[in-house]
């Protein structure tokens, strides 16, 4: 019998990664390339479809040849990315949506901020829709970005024929289906997975998009994550180096991949968080019913595994933050992995002297990118309170523990909120970029109370969409089964009750801070 070999690809905001795995989830091997980004304007962002379909194939050819499998042998492939949204035109033509009219710039970045105000208008709308995005329509969603192109680009607009995101569209490149996923559909795009009628057309009405169904080629019903969409078409497979062999499974979003990865195949699911960390932080629980909380995401049923309802929560900048405060302190310059490590081992010699109290007066609110979850303010600023006219290498370094302590303390915020409705969460399951910063993999064990689990070996990310792929070509009967069959063990960290007072001093600062904030804003 001929051996069976899965490729997963997920695509970053920076790059594009492909992984080979084999049917018990190990990774054997794995490449990335990078994709290009334009800024058009304050607060836009665009991606080339087609270059980010390059990057993935040039991917998925080196990680294959990295790995030693024949192309034949690959049987499954998947793909998961950001909450990208693509435009194509009724052929399938690239659509620009930069103001500098480019037409390759034809996707808007997950993190693109322009539709604030369209977003404000969809909230106004309170519309029952809003119950299952946690009652604040955010501008990293779908419709508020349609809305702007619609208005602000009208000419794009009109010949737009095909809306994707860009999970959806990487599963359409490969297999030349116009499916959607359940998992894109459900948590960007107000689709109700759980209701017969998944659609609300008067909502779209409400917000001036009566015609989106014209421009967007949508299916009534969406394609259950890690359902077969067909085998690659011919042109994808030699793009790809593979096969018609393979079958293309329904993908999904970055970070719903990373929460499949890493508590998938847990029994007792609702005591455990998916934290997906890097730019930015993704948190997911999962339960067998809905719980809703105000400034949550979801409940959304179904996505991505199906019988269940995920919550979803996250900081819009983390790592990203971690990066602006380096480069905007004199002492900083370019945020390099090499510079994080001198200042997270300066850090740990002024601890040695210091202790937990290091920079105890200094304290972070970091939505400098706005407050995802759990108060769900786009608007909401960053606040830097306790500064001195220090400005040397150990003032950066105070402050950059500091900015730690305070994104720990924001997953801490969202763990309150889902813990106040419903959830026991106790463990937290860590991947992405920020396992690699001891400093924060630490203060998510201390700050929150929790027990931290960093998966060992592999991608947690890469391993989700594998389990898609598994689904998709037959290798387990369901994805769920995918899910506890491929499952990796992870690494324990316990928090240290040493640092409970010390920071819930911290959280009780943190809180009031957002107290102050607000009294601010009222005033101003």
């Amino acid at each position: 019998m001929m051996a069976a070999y899965l490729c997963a690809v997920d695509v970053g905001t920076g790059s594009a990664r492909a992984g080979i795995l084999d049917a018990s989830g190990k990774l054997l091997g794995r490449a990335e390339h990078p994709i290009a980004m334009n800024r058009s304007a304050s607060g836009h962002c665009e991606h080339d479809s087609e270059q980010i379909w390059s990057a993935v194939c040039a991917a998925v050819r080196d990680a294959r040849a990295g790995a030693n499998v024949a192309p034949d042998e690959i049987v499954g492939i998947s793909f998961d990315a950001t909450c990208s949204t693509v435009f194509r035109g009724r052929s399938g033509e690239q659509v620009s949506v930069s103001v500098e009219g480019d037409a390759c710039w034809d996707t808007i970045v997950w993190l693109d901020h322009r539709a604030l105000a369209e977003a404000d208008e969809c909230t106004a709308t309170a519309h029952e829709v809003l119950k299952f995005v946690g009652g604040v329509m955010s501008p990293e969603m779908t419709t508020p970005k349609l809305m702007w192109v619609k208005r602000h680009l009208p000419q794009s607009w009109a010949r737009t024929g095909q809306l994707f995101d860009l999970a959806d569209f990487l599963t359409h490149k490969a297999s030349g289906s116009l499916a959607r996923s359940q998992c894109t559909l459900t948590a960007k795009w107000t689709y109700l997975a759980h209701e017969h009628e998944a659609w609300r057309p008067d909502f779209f009405a409400a917000v001036g998009l009566a015609d989106m169904f014209e421009h967007a080629a949508l299916p009534e019903r969406a394609s259950p994550a890690g359902a077969d969409l067909g085998p690659l078409t011919g042109q994808a497979a030699e793009q790809l180096g593979l096969t018609p062999v393979c079958r293309v499974g329904a993908g999904v979003i970055d970070a719903f991949a990373g929460a499949l990865g890493v508590v998938g195949g847990l029994p007792d699911i609702d005591r455990h968080m998916a934290l997906i960390a890097g730019t930015s932080s993704c948190v997911m629980a999962m339960s067998r019913e809905p719980r809703a909380a105000s400034g949550i995401w979801g409940p959304y049923y179904g996505a991505p595994l199906p019988g269940l309802w995920l919550s979803e929560g996250g900081q819009s900048a983390t790592g990203a933050l971690l990066d602006h405060v380096i480069r905007w302190h004199g002492q900083g310059g370019e945020p390099t992995a090499e510079t994080h490590r001198r200042i997270t081992e300066r850090i740990m010699q002024l601890r040695a002297i210091e202790g937990l109290d290091l920079a105890g007066r200094l304290h972070v609110l970091p939505d400098f990118h706005g407050n995802r979850s759990p108060l769900a303010d786009p608007h909401a600023l960053g606040v830097i309170s306790g500064l001195t006219l220090d400005a040397s290498f150990d003032s950066l370094c105070r402050l950059y523990w500091r900015t730690a302590v305070a994104i720990a303390l924001g997953i801490r915020h969202v763990l309150d909120a889902l813990n106040a409705n419903g959830y026991g969460i106790d463990t937290l399951h860590v991947t992405g970029g920020h396992t690699r910063n001891p400093l924060l993999m630490e203060l998510y064990a201390d700050a929150t109370g929790c027990t931290v689990v960093e998966p060992l070996g592999g991608d947690p990310v890469l391993l989700g969409t594998a389990m898609a792929a598994a689904s998709a070509a037959g290798l387990f009967p369901s994805l769920a089964q995918a899910c506890a069959g491929m499952r990796q063990e992870g690494r324990a960290r316990r928090p240290n009750p040493a640092a409970r007072q010390r920071f819930d001093r911290d959280y009780r600062v943190f809180v009031e801070m957002h107290r102050q904030r607000k009294a601010l804003d009222d005033i101003a």
